[in-house]
């Protein structure tokens, strides 16, 4: 599942991103949405805070990187 476009939403992100993440942390992969201009409010950097704070730095590491290496199949298992 791809976390993107948070400017985009009318619900609290922090909260569906941890709801999504118990349910099944290895779903989850964080995405820009670059270089969409249709949102009410392009990517910013602070969309990268808010997974890191939501999710923890473990959590972070497997929906920012390590989920999208084991479902493209990159280098290996890696988790």
């Amino acid at each position: 599942m791809k976390a993107t476009g948070f400017g985009r939403v009318d619900f609290p992100v922090a909260d569906a991103l941890r709801a999504i993440h118990a349910a099944n942390p290895h779903v989850l992969m964080f995405g820009t949405d670059l270089p969409s201009t249709r949102a009410p409010r392009p990517f910013e950097t602070r969309d990268i805070v808010l997974l890191v704070d939501a999710l923890g730095d473990k959590g972070a590491e497997m929906a920012l990187w390590l989920n999208a290496v084991n479902f493209y199949r990159l280098s290996g298992n890696v988790v």
